[in-house]
């Protein structure tokens, strides 16, 4: 069955980095569009970041755009999502998801994993 295993949340200050990585297995990664989401306390799901099956294009959420870097491994099975100068309205539970934009009408579609928590604080 399909498995996604976040990890590498956690506290950061504003203006700092974290990176999580997404550990997929159960399906033929490399055959897949990934994706990064998030969900802030009493908000919406939000599509963070997205990339193809061959890392050959990538999207990005305005909030996040020149931040966030979204990469892969294919040899690894993993996604990563590099977040750099981060702001307190980051704070939110991320998700992994397979597949391209992962949520239709507010609501996740496909295949999630649990979710890491980040919090920016000072």
């Amino acid at each position: 069955q399909v498995q996604l295993v976040e990890s590498g949340g956690g506290l950061a200050q504003p203006g700092g980095s974290l990176r999580l990585s997404c550990a997929a297995s159960g399906f033929t990664f490399s055959g897949y569009a990934m994706s990064w989401a998030r969900q802030a306390p009493g908000k919406g799901l939000e599509w963070v970041s997205g990339i193809l099956s061959d890392g050959s294009d990538t999207y990005y959420a305005g909030s996040v755009k020149g931040r966030f870097t979204i990469s892969r491994d294919n040899t690894k099975n993993t996604v990563y999502l590099q977040m750099n100068s981060l702001k307190p309205e980051d704070s939110a539970l991320y998700y992994c998801a397979r597949g391209w934009s992962p949520i239709i009408r507010g609501s996740a579609r496909g295949s999630w994993g649990q979710g890491t928590q980040v919090t920016v604080s000072s």
